[in-house]
């Protein structure tokens, strides 16, 4: 089991909301300096190969030709024509992908990719996640959630319980006999899941068919406190820090609901069992001998041919279905052994990530320019132009596999960056600009009031021209590096620190 959190951040202060968020969606598109842009929520990352070949006709047929994945698993659609809603919105709902107009953003929820897949796999948490999304649906309450508020299932591996969730919900062990018997939605795990909300170090223990129904009734009595508060708050963590939602807020109110849940204690270090990393990219093989393969999205960039392969690959070799990560993969299930090593082969040879070994592992970049007006420069070219010149940083820093991930953002808002530890490479007036980001302590300007105070170790490129290839090399930034004040940065799941989730 993964590290408790650690405690609520310190902060100036909470923000004060006096407006719903304005998060794209599918319905709701978001102007951008390339055309519209929409979000297509897909809860758990979870696709069809037909409706994967669905976003691909959209994004053909309405807008540039290319599909970005995000930092929560989801699609977006960008080059969109301002009259597109219509034609858009049928579309997805033929492909069954729009199950309620009302709910569409708020339909965020993240699950552990390779649960269920590889041969130490621990419980499937993924039917918990569309039982959820079902109630999330049904719910008129939930309606007023932000399209930022964040649900996540962890298997017990710990891969996902340390990207932001305000609900987040960690598999506990299996019995093996329940285990066997698991089949109905909100039967995945043999004994449930620890529940906690935002950066509450305590947690509540829930039977596992009560788990979904439990994850909605934190969210709702979240609405609950952020109403009492006159905050207006979107997530768990804008809360002020006087009236804080916490797991004994969260116990009043399942109990009222009529679900169990007893204290637990803070969980352990995560399991020694050899669980698959779904960040490398590769073959993962499969309990019952088939393989799943994981490949990386340049710049979490596809073109729709590569799309359309990967739908391809899915139907004609795999389990018909796709799984999109949040650190912008896709995940194909279910391949027998001697198709899985050609489909890999061919994934690569259209441009898809498919070696551990590749230094596009661990990069990302917001949109940049042409996209975005907000952009100094095209990030995406900058930092494409460096990978491709060999410019990287000594092997036991950032930007390599192992390393931390290194974010490219065109401005101050750096949209879309990583979780926890990261490497932030900042366009400004005077070229990039290189920060080590590390949990815990201060963040770069602008910092999230949602999230914690990163701490930073800048190396600041020359002055050059404003923004050229030339300053587009990460600075080295050695991962040893210790705080400002010269103590070590305690270890702990690290916080969201997504200023736009994406």
């Amino acid at each position: 089991m993964p590290p408790s959190p650690s405690s609520r951040p310190d902060r100036a202060g909470p923000p004060v909301r006096d407006r719903g968020d304005a998060c794209p969606g599918a319905l709701r598109l978001h102007s951008a300096a390339d055309g519209s842009l929409a979000r297509i929520r897909l809860p758990a990352g979870d696709l069809t190969s037909h409706q994967a070949d669905a976003l691909a006709d959209a994004a053909e047929r309405l807008g540039d030709g290319h599909l970005s994945l995000t930092s929560r698993g989801n699609v977006e659609l960008r080059g969109l024509p301002d009259d597109c809603g219509g034609p858009l919105a049928d579309l997805l709902a033929d492909a069954g992908l729009l199950p309620s107009v009302r709910h569409e953003r708020i339909r965020n929820i993240l699950a552990s990719p390779l649960a269920g897949l590889d041969r130490h796999t621990p419980s499937d948490v993924r039917l918990w996640a569309r039982s959820l999304d079902a109630l999330l649906c049904a719910s008129e309450p939930a309606t007023a959630l932000s399209g930022r508020f964040l649900f996540v299932l962890d298997d017990g591996r710990g891969d996902v319980a340390g990207l932001g969730g305000d609900v987040t919900l960690l598999a506990e062990s299996v019995r093996p006999a329940a285990a066997a018997t698991a089949s109905a939605p909100g039967a995945a795990s043999g004994q449930g899941a620890l529940l906690r909300v935002g950066d509450d170090r305590t947690a509540l223990r829930i039977a596992a068919d009560d788990v979904p129904r439990a994850a909605l009734t934190a969210a709702e009595t979240f609405l609950a406190a952020a109403a009492a508060s006159g905050s207006g708050a979107w997530r768990v963590r804008e809360l002020p820090a006087a009236r804080p939602l916490t797991a004994q807020d969260v116990h009043g109110a399942l109990r009222a609901a009529g679900i169990s849940a007893e204290y637990a204690s803070a969980p352990g270090p995560r399991p020694a069992a050899p669980y698959a990393d779904p960040t490398v990219p590769g073959p993962v093989e499969g309990p019952d001998g088939r393989r799943a393969l994981v490949v990386l999205a340049p710049l979490g960039r596809l073109t729709v041919a590569q799309w359309r392969l990967l739908a391809e690959v899915a139907a004609a070799d795999g389990s018909g279905a796709l799984r999109l990560t949040p650190w912008r993969g896709i995940v194909l299930p279910g391949l027998p052994a001697a198709a899985a090593a050609r489909r890999l082969s061919d994934l690569a040879a259209a441009g898809l990530v498919t070696d551990p070994a590749s230094p596009w592992r661990g990069v990302t970049a917001c949109t940049g320019l042409p996209g975005c007006a907000k952009s100094l420069t095209d990030v995406r070219s900058d930092a494409a132009a460096a990978l491709a010149e060999g410019l990287t940083v000594p092997a036991d820093g950032p930007g390599l596999p192992g390393g931390p991930p290194v974010h490219w953002s065109g401005c101050a808002r750096r949209c879309g960056h990583p979780h926890g530890a990261w490497v932030d490479v900042l366009a400004t007036s005077d070229g990039y600009r290189t920060t080590a980001v590390r949990p815990n302590t201060l963040a770069p300007p602008p910092v999230s009031r949602e999230t914690s105070r990163p701490g930073t170790v800048s190396r600041e490129t020359p002055p050059r021209d404003p923004v050229s290839r030339t300053t587009a090399e990460p600075a080295p930034v050695p991962r040893e590096t210790a705080s400002p004040s010269g103590t070590p940065h305690p270890s702990s799941t690290p916080h969201s620190t997504t200023p736009r989730p994406q």
